[in-house]
């Protein structure tokens, strides 16, 4: 890992850009390093796209007491052309725009090459994190494309709760390995998303294998995810990630659904 850029935040926050293998990336600490570290996924737009959001994340985050870091996704940004998945994202929009329905094979296409990529990376990344002295305690996931957080779940034992966003194509494949997931979970779902199945989505947080599982839906498409969902996510890993973590006694099996204006209830 080489550091190539270092600015403090009006909010104590360092934030420091790094290349790892080549790969683009960012690490916010708090001032009160040395902290537990969350990972930051994104969809592959890039990180000067979506540096505003990540970094609005990262200062929640912050406050919370948590270093966060994000590693550019494989082909998008400045990292070279992918061209298979250059095709598959344009077969993904002629599919869209002609009102057709996005079939498996351009689903698995598009995304399961992607992870199988971006979790190795994902991994190296917490092999260099955590040998930062300002880093130290347990790991979570949060954000980004669903599936590549399912996958880091299921293989990596240095992640110990993930905040995943129901808000991607998930491949049937990684349906079976969310029976796999054990680790706590905060979903989010936006029950309006134009662009996502509503029934799918509850599909797959019924396949998850985790005892203590949460699904927080909001009205709202894809783009009106409200506030007070951050505030929710930052709660949920400060019960999780702090050390030593909490015991669960008595953690249900199915999780909670809750949406605004309604009471919470048993899936």
């Amino acid at each position: 890992m080489r550091f190539t850029s270092e600015q403090h935040l009006d909010d104590r926050v360092l934030e420091r850009g790094f290349t790892l293998g080549g790969i683009p990336g960012i690490l916010w600490t708090p001032a009160s390093a040395p902290a537990p570290l969350i990972l930051l996924g994104h969809p592959p737009l890039g990180l000067r796209t979506m540096y505003p959001r990540l970094v609005a994340r990262a200062r929640q985050c912050a406050a919370e007491g948590f270093a966060t870091a994000t590693l550019e996704l494989p082909g998008s940004g400045e990292r070279p052309r992918w061209p298979a998945a250059e095709q598959a994202r344009a077969d993904l929009r002629r599919a869209v725009e002609a009102g057709s329905p996005v079939g498996d094979e351009i689903v698995d296409a598009l995304v399961l090459p992607l992870v199988d990529r971006a979790v190795p990376e994902a991994q190296a990344a917490l092999d260099a994190l955590l040998a930062l002295p300002d880093i130290g305690g347990p790991v979570g996931y949060s954000g980004g494309v669903i599936s590549i957080g399912i996958r880091l779940a299921v293989v990596e034992p240095r992640i110990g709760a993930a905040g995943l966003f129901a808000g991607s194509f998930v491949p049937r494949s990684m349906f079976e390995e969310a029976r796999r997931v054990t680790v706590p979970l905060h979903v989010l779902l936006q029950w309006d998303d134009e662009g996502n199945d509503r029934q799918a989505a509850l599909d797959l947080f019924d396949a998850f294998g985790s005892r203590e599982k949460t699904l927080l839906a909001n009205t709202g498409g894809h783009a009106g995810v409200p506030q007070s969902a951050g505030e929710d996510a930052a709660r949920f890993f400060a019960r999780h990630l702090r050390w030593p973590p909490p015991s669960r006694p008595g953690a249900g099996s199915r999780g909670w659904i809750t949406t605004p204006g309604a009471r919470g209830g048993r899936r």
